[in-house]
């Protein structure tokens, strides 16, 4: 479950720093247009691929339920960080991108 949150919170960071205003006000200049589509595309597939170790660990029934708890969590904290503390947002997404695929594969996910 840890590790669909980390991929998720991954996720949602990479298609926030994806959008030009938000992108602009964390790293403090214009995102060049293929960075903005690669973060895009990192986006979606962290959150294509964070459902599968929740599922794998779970079930497809309760692991689906789990994922879209985690899913809202990781979404809520996000919302939450960027106006109050947006650089421990982006550091935190940092660690998610190498501590969600690490955790995976140790855990037999991959």
């Amino acid at each position: 479950m840890l590790v669909s949150a980390l991929l998720c919170y991954a996720g949602f960071m990479a298609l926030c720093l994806a959008m030009q205003k938000h992108h602009a006000s964390l790293v403090g200049r214009q995102g060049a247009p293929g960075l903005l589509r690669a973060l895009r595309w990192a986006g979606w597939c962290l959150l294509g691929l964070s459902p599968w170790p929740a599922m794998a660990a779970q079930g497809w029934a309760f692991g689906l339920v789990q994922w879209c708890a985690v899913l809202m969590a990781s979404a809520g904290l996000l919302v939450w960080l960027l106006p109050y503390r947006p650089r421990l947002a982006v550091g935190l997404a940092g660690v998610c991108v190498i501590a969600g695929p690490a955790g995976a594969l140790l855990a037999g996910f991959g």
